[in-house]
């Protein structure tokens, strides 16, 4: 029997990597992960040292390798926004400043006036840290000499696909998200390129998402690659989404996505326009970028010693209006808020609080910032179907699903389909430009009966947001 067509997708993300062989029908064939830890060593901080990425890499390779022989590419998927700062010969000269990070405030409030609306619409989205112009920012102003020995300043997935031999290269999808290119042209922006003061040199040549980008040794085999996209445009692509669709993913983040026909509304603040896998200048999306998803899942049931098994088996109980209310913004926060000095809280802590209640209103919480991603999107005038497909490893609980549908008060359809990005890598790889329309489980079918205890829930956790911001204004 003959195999279809089959590529390898690489799937880089903020905790683990994915590496998996896919067919052209979106069929997993094999796949392995490994972990990683990001390290925090001064408080906002968010890094990991690349190298930890590609010896995950090789090793979640090496598991499948049997399985490689045929396979006709490799394709690349990766955490948007970080930076790797590395010398001529792809040696990192310091740890990865990732999307998480939030350092860079102070720089991102000065390119916010520096460059003001009109270049930062051109450029996407409000300057916020955590990106790689602010990041290189922060690393001119504090470590100017890493900066001097530099030759390439690369997008996460663009390094490693480098370092295992690829082209230095990057994308549509991943330059749209680092500050320093204009979103409509797919093209490096003069003006943002001045502000920062660094060498046009140290950014890789933007070519199309499915361009040949040479060849790379990854489990013993020599395989052709292509230049690959940002992880949620790889979901895009692997999810067959089309104009006026889009989804909500939960991971380590949370990202609200709707696809776009053209690049429209400037920038609304909270959300975000970048470019969808493909050819510069061919395709965009609004997104809502939540970063306190399953970051702040993991560091609060960390402080109770719980699992996440055991806090969605809280839910079970039901949520009660006596249960405090968790702010879940442990490390600032994108969408809705645009401020990296947020920091979380406990609402409503009595002496009837026990830890079932606690561990109840950590996994509500980071609903809660789920649905605000969603209603952002829409605030900014782009669409959301109904229902709207779910996704992400942060969103298999089925208890879970049903919570987001009530705070949100969202119909939800989870996909199927738990790979999205790695199998949008992998077709990029075959040069797949026709899209395959995602499948969808059952309908998670929001309860009206719960609307008003999460709505006024939701009210006081904005209300406690709106008063850390008017503090710091």
């Amino acid at each position: 029997m003959t195999r279809s067509r089959a590529a390898v997708g690489v799937d880089l993300g903020t905790g683990s990597v994915k590496v998996a062989l896919v067919d052209e029908q979106g069929n997993v064939l094999a796949k392995a992960a490994r972990p990683y830890d990001l390290s925090s060593p001064h408080a906002g901080w968010a890094e990991t040292d690349p190298l930890l990425w590609l010896e995950a890499t090789e090793q979640a390779a090496a598991e499948i390798a049997d399985q490689l022989p045929g396979a006709e590419g490799v394709g690349f998927s990766g955490q948007m926004h970080g930076v790797v700062v590395c010398d001529a010969n792809l040696e990192p000269l310091r740890p990865a400043i990732t999307w998480a990070d939030t350092r860079s405030a102070h720089e991102a409030a000065a390119m916010q006036v520096d460059l003001g609306d009109e270049v930062l619409a051109r450029l996407g989205s409000p300057a916020v840290s955590g990106f790689a112009a602010t990041s290189l920012k922060w690393l001119a102003n504090h470590e100017p000499e890493v900066l001097a020995k530099a030759r390439f300043a690369l997008q996460p997935k663009d390094w490693l696909r480098a370092r295992l031999g690829g082209a230095v290269v990057t994308e549509p999808s991943d330059a749209s998200g680092t500050l320093l290119a204009d979103v409509a042209t797919g093209t490096w922006d003069n003006d943002a390129i001045t502000w920062l003061g660094i060498d046009r040199k140290l950014l890789p040549p933007i070519v199309g998402s499915g361009d040949a980008a040479g060849e790379l040794t990854i489990a013993g085999h020599t395989l052709p690659c292509v230049a690959g996209a940002a992880d949620t445009a790889a979901a895009i692509a692997g999810m067959g989404l089309s104009i006026n669709e889009g989804f909500s993913a939960v991971g380590s983040g949370s990202q609200t996505v709707s696809v776009l026909a053209e690049p429209s509304g400037g920038i609304a603040r909270g959300t975000h326009l970048f470019a969808t896998a493909g050819a510069p200048g061919s395709g965009w999306y609004r997104i809502g970028a939540v970063q306190n998803a399953g970051i702040a899942l993991r560091r609060a049931l960390e402080w109770f010693g719980a699992s996440p098994k055991e806090a969605n088996d809280a839910l079970d109980a039901g949520v009660r209006p006596s249960d405090p209310i968790f702010v879940p913004y442990v490390a600032g926060e994108r969408t809705p808020f645009v401020d990296a000095h947020l920091r979380g809280a406990w609402l409503g802590l009595g002496l009837d609080t026990d830890r079932q209640a606690l561990l109840r209103s950590i996994v509500e919480g980071v609903a809660q910032a789920v649905a605000l991603g969603m209603q952002a999107v829409q605030d900014a005038g782009a669409q959301l179907p109904d229902p709207l497909p779910l996704i992400g490893g942060g969103a298999v609980d089925p208890r879970f699903q049903q919570l987001i549908a009530d705070v949100a008060q969202r119909r939800l359809a989870p996909t199927e389909q738990p790979d999205a990005a790695v199998v949008g890598a992998a077709h990029l790889a075959l040069g797949m430009s026709d899209r395959r329309p995602a499948s969808v489980g059952a309908i998670v079918e929001p309860r009206p009966e719960s609307a008003e205890l999460f709505a006024n829930r939701r009210d006081h956790l904005v209300e406690y947001v709106r008063m850390q911001l008017d503090r710091e204004g």
